[in-house]
């Protein structure tokens, strides 16, 4: 069986985007899409620091958020 590969960002094509990429893209976005961003391109999407997203990311995983398991 083929392994699944992790998504690319649609903005800059970075590959092999991570589980925390991934999770906060579903969180900010929605659960439906279909193209994600890498942390500095959804950053600059947002227009907040790549900073601000980790923070973000950290704090939902602290309230347990199951899209950072």
């Amino acid at each position: 069986m083929k392994k699944a590969t992790a998504p690319s960002c649609i903005s800059c094509g970075k590959k092999d985007l991570s589980k925390d990429e991934v999770g906060i893209n579903l969180k900010l976005i929605g659960r439906d899409i279909q193209n994600f961003y890498c942390l500095d391109c959804l950053a600059s999407v947002f227009e907040v620091s790549v900073q601000d997203i980790l923070d973000k990311i950290e704090e939902f995983k602290e309230e347990g958020c199951t899209l950072f398991l």
